[in-house]
């Protein structure tokens, strides 16, 4: 993509590419028989970035759940706001964060589960705003970029500074769960949860 081409093509490039109309995607289902609402976030599409239509399915994504009285699990692999929309995408975390918010007045679960990488705003509002925070072995999970903050700091950051280990241990995630215990974890939350 060059820098002068248009968003509109962006979009159509991407939903071409990847068959998808917008980065996130969501719908009902079952986690190992537990009754759930899913959202997934498509790194493929536009760095899995959110913007107001992504924005808009997470929050839909949430209301869903309280409608079905089902727990909320969020996928999230992102390079953060998709500033071609500017003040309208970051408007976006605030909106997710209030439907997270209606989703936990509604006594219902959010577990968040964060692949590599999940950065930017998604990182910075739903995406941390859970019950229980999951981060994939060896992820890069963060706001910024280690660059942007060491040029912020003036300091040099520690190996593995924003590697999903590294945040754990920090107490940023509530667990690190390779994908393949991934299903059997998140339907054990949904339990204890009571979704």
């Amino acid at each position: 993509m060059s820098a002068d081409e248009r968003y509109a093509d962006k979009l159509d490039k991407a939903q071409a590419k990847t068959g998808l109309p917008e980065a996130v995607i969501y719908g009902t289902g079952s986690i190992e028989e537990v009754l759930s609402v899913v959202a997934y976030s498509y790194f493929r599409f536009i760095g899995g970035s959110m913007g107001s239509v992504y924005g808009e399915k997470i929050r839909r994504a949430a209301q869903l759940a309280i409608e079905k009285k089902r727990g909320l699990v969020t996928v999230s692999s992102s390079g953060g706001a998709r500033m071609q929309e500017g003040i309208l995408s970051l408007m976006q975390m605030a909106k997710t964060s209030a439907a997270l918010a209606d989703l936990a007045d509604a006594r219902l679960p959010h577990i968040s589960i964060m692949t590599d990488p999940c950065t930017g705003g998604v990182t910075a509002s739903y995406a941390t705003s859970a019950d229980v925070v999951i981060g994939e072995p060896g992820a890069l999970i963060g706001f910024a970029g280690p660059r942007v903050i060491e040029q912020t700091i003036k300091q040099k950051l520690p190996p593995g500074f924003q590697t999903a280990e590294f945040l754990l241990e920090h107490g940023m995630l509530d667990m690190v769960t390779p994908r393949r215990e991934l299903k059997t974890t998140i339907s054990r939350l949904l339990r204890m949860y009571g979704s």
